[in-house]
């Protein structure tokens, strides 16, 4: 089964709703996991989109006892957690420690706003990064996990606007300023 994972959403899923509907929606995606703050936008993709949303909740729902998942798959188990519990921002230690005593073949976190896809102590992780503030410079990330065949595949991709929205969206050029400095300064 292939999922759309996101994360760290924060209010704005305008760009889930363009990805998932670009990329074919249910044809394409099984299903949507989200990976914590706001536990609610998770709640209003499913509702917009009418597709399975899979979610647990974040720092940012006020949840410090943390909140996971683990989703039984036909590659094997998943672990599922905003991360802010295992401390991630300082290392995975706590992150992979726990997805092992669940026997987990994978850890899915959000909360860095840092895409990751890596190994560590035998335990796939992935981090979406974040569509809404991402910390690389970047339009935002996400990630696609596909689990068919008994095995995880996952990739990182980055968000760009549809054609129609990059279109409306350049800015139109103005100004001269430079090009007359340069004309009328007693310098040049």
């Amino acid at each position: 089964m292939k999922y759309l994972v996101v994360s760290d959403t924060h209010g704005d899923i305008k760009k889930v709703l363009d990805i998932y509907r670009a990329a074919g929606g249910k044809a394409a995606y099984g299903g949507i996991i989200h990976l914590g703050d706001y536990a609610r936008d998770a709640e209003r993709i499913e509702e917009e989109l009418g597709c399975e949303v899979i979610g647990v909740l974040g720092n940012c729902d006020g949840d410090y006892g943390g909140d996971f998942k683990v989703l039984d798959t036909e590659a094997g188990r998943i672990f599922l957690t905003h991360g802010h519990a295992q401390r991630v921002k300082l290392n995975y230690m706590n992150l992979i420690y726990r997805a092992q005593e669940l026997d987990c073949e994978a850890a899915l976190f959000g909360h860095t706003h840092v895409p990751v896809y890596d190994t560590e102590g035998g335990i796939i992780l992935l981090n979406p990064g974040s569509l809404t503030y991402p910390s690389d410079g970047s339009s935002g990330s996400y990630a696609v996990l596909d689990t068919a065949g008994g095995e995880i595949n996952a990739a990182i991709l980055y968000y760009e606007k549809p054609r129609e929205q990059a279109d409306k969206a350049k800015p139109k050029v103005s100004g001269g300023h430079l090009r007359s400095l340069i004309n009328y300064s007693d310098r040049f």
